[in-house]
């Protein structure tokens, strides 16, 4: 066996003392952290759990003066832990690839990290392990010297079917614009009734399909108007000025902690997702306000002269 092919199925410590620099840096590592998530983009993983295994090494900087048994003068092991926790907890992930990049780009968060060597298998997907392998370093990744950029909070705007044929629906995004605070719109069903599979999952999904379908009605309304199903997009909307229409089905399906609300509660789902948004305000626009919201609310009839 070749060297290089040795290396690529070598633990990635020993990838990393192969490829260090004249003058090394330092290396902590975690080896096989084994996780039970649901992950994959095949749909019969969808539903079911499955075993992935972590190896992980980080290359920091060394640390020349003392260390006086100080841990938080160390970059801690706690911290590659988390950041597989936190990333498997953010969302449902299809790709080995994406879980792997973040788990990379948040441990390179941390001041001490360098360079890290991410290893992800799925151990039950067949009589071997499947994997992924990446190396990222702090130079791969320019924005992280970005992250005291402040997070938007968007106004999110609940609109009824009636709300959506108000023929001063254009007055008010014109009205909203004017302040430059971030805009979502979200809709619920249409008032043709959806198809009725007889199976709740199934059923989930066409319910969710059917506001979709709404999102791109009122997309159709006003061209100022942009269909948008995932958090990227949604995030480089609302630095860009973009008004969104949001189509649920990916960030709902996705979401480790989805919501409780059914599709068919449109106004519930739309209160779980401004609260996921970190939303400065929900208006509901043509509907009644819900019991409970952790979010500021604000009703308004579908026929209002103004928002």
């Amino acid at each position: 066996m070749s060297n290089e092919i040795r290396l690529a199925f070598a633990h990635p410590d020993e990838r990393s003392r192969a490829t260090a620099a004249s003058d090394p840096l330092d290396r902590i590592s975690l080896r096989d952290h084994i996780a039970e998530v649901e992950i994959g983009a095949f749909q019969a993983e969808r539903g079911t759990t499955q075993r992935i295994c972590f190896n992980i090494v980080v290359e920091v900087r060394p640390i020349t003066d003392p260390v006086e048994d100080d841990v938080d003068r160390i970059l801690s092991y706690d911290k590659v832990t988390e950041a597989i926790a936190h990333e498997l907890s953010a969302e449902r992930i299809n790709l080995l690839e994406t879980l792997a990049e973040r788990i990379a780009e948040r441990i390179l968060h941390e001041p001490q990290a360098m360079r890290v060597f991410v290893r992800i298998e799925k151990l039950d997907r067949g009589p071997g392990a499947l994997g992924v392998e990446i190396v990222r370093s702090r130079s791969s990744i320019p924005h992280l010297m970005e992250e005291d950029e402040e997070k938007p909070h968007p106004r999110v705007l609940y609109l009824s079917n009636a709300a959506i044929r108000s023929q001063r629906l254009s007055d008010w995004i014109e009205q909203l614009e004017a302040d430059g605070i971030p805009m979502i719109f979200c809709v619920g069903a249409p008032e043709t009734p959806a198809p009725q599979t007889g199976h709740a999952m199934t059923q989930r999904r066409v319910d969710l399909l059917a506001i979709e379908q709404n999102a791109w009605m009122l997309a159709a309304r006003d061209a100022r108007c942009v269909v948008v199903s995932t958090r990227t997009e949604l995030d480089w909307a609302m630095k860009n000025g973009q008004i969104c229409v949001w189509a649920p089905s990916k960030i709902v399906l996705d979401a480790v902690d989805g919501p409780s609300a059914q599709p068919s509660d449109s106004v519930a789902l739309a209160v779980w997702f401004a609260e996921k948004m970190e939303a400065r305000r929900l208006w509901i626009v043509g509907e009644e306000l819900p019991q409970d919201a952790d979010v500021p609310l604000r009703a308004l009839p579908a026929d209002a002269g103004a928002l």
